[in-house]
């Protein structure tokens, strides 16, 4: 009760703020998405995410050395993969010399203690641009399953530490799960996207992998964003399917559904700052409207105290660098 309790007391000075303090950030809170290209010396900036680049398997190698050298101990792999090798199918997904498998292996021989996480759905190697195989129109839910743990497996084989499935197709968790243990790889980790929404701020992403859905929209597979029940079941299903982390993305519109989901499980969470998030703040900073450091560690402490134990971020360099 006011006076003999003043809660002001403990915000005298930062020092004493920093004592009471209740969320930190450290670098084991991030996972760094990188892009990978074709070619040699190509470091290109991607219009739509101001100071984020896709880099060539030898510019690859020098940015992992840095991460690790910062701290940063894991990386989410995506590929953009060039236009004459995209099909119905997915075929170059599963090439066990493609972008992708050479990027992981590239990762592993340069650095192996980091964590390497890779993308796993469709929408890169389709030549209609989404997640799962089309067919008359729609996208078809259990032949995709059969592609994408394919794909997990070329994964494995090729070094990944963790697949991480972004399709969300149903049962595509099991189908993947189940491909590993026959095979023999027990120890490879699945984070699964389990509560993605359809969400309009995938824009700046696509650009950079040329991965926009050529017809339609994505809404019969991703999350309607208005619904927060369908996010706990769909993450309840994917840990039963053998999922060992869950994810929800994008970030700062569903804190809500992150803290439901960490108040529900009993497995890590991660969540995704996503390529709009990060180009908003970018272009607000480059007006001059917001600082552009102090909004962007609000953020990713935001993220962290809704409930997030992991965070892929674009700005997980910044961040650390700041930190540090």
């Amino acid at each position: 009760m006011f006076p003999n309790r003043r809660n002001r007391r403990l915000r005298v000075n930062e020092a004493l703020r920093s004592l009471v303090r209740e969320t930190w950030l450290t670098p084991n809170d991030f996972i760094v998405p990188l892009f990978v290209v074709d070619g040699e010396n190509v470091k290109e900036e991607i219009a739509s995410m101001p100071g984020y680049y896709r880099l060539s398997l030898d510019l690859l190698k020098q940015e992992v050395k840095e991460l690790w050298g910062m701290g940063l101990k894991s990386v989410l792999v995506f590929v953009k993969v060039p236009d004459n090798l995209k099909d119905n199918l997915g075929t170059e997904a599963l090439n066990a010399n493609g972008l992708m498998q050479t990027a992981i292996k590239t990762i592993k021989d340069t650095v192996p203690g980091m964590v390497v996480m890779t993308d796993v759905a469709l929408d890169p190697y389709s030549s209609y641009g989404h997640d799962g195989i089309v067919k008359d129109g729609k996208i078809i839910n259990d032949e995709t399953n059969k592609v994408l743990a394919e794909m997990s497996l070329s994964h494995a084989m090729a070094g990944a530490d963790l697949v991480a499935p972004s399709d969300m197709m149903d049962g595509r968790i099991l189908a993947i799960r189940s491909l590993l243990e026959k095979e023999g790889f027990f120890d490879i980790g699945i984070m699964s996207y389990s509560a993605k929404y359809a969400s309009a701020f995938y824009g700046p992403f696509r650009d950079a992998l040329d991965s926009a859905p050529g017809f339609g929209d994505k809404k019969t597979y991703q999350m309607d964003p208005s619904n927060r029940l369908e996010a706990i079941k769909e993450t309840m299903m994917d840990i039963e399917e053998g999922a060992d982390i869950v994810m929800v993305k994008p970030g700062l519109c569903y804190l809500d559904i992150v803290r439901e989901i960490k108040n529900s499980i009993n497995v890590p969470v991660a969540v995704y700052q996503v390529s709009g998030e990060y180009a908003m703040l970018k272009a607000a900073a480059e007006k001059g409207w917001l600082d552009h450091d102090a909004v962007m560690l609000e953020q990713v402490t935001a993220l962290k105290r809704a409930g997030s134990d992991l965070i892929a971020s674009y700005f997980a360099k910044d961040v650390v660098k700041l930190i540090s």
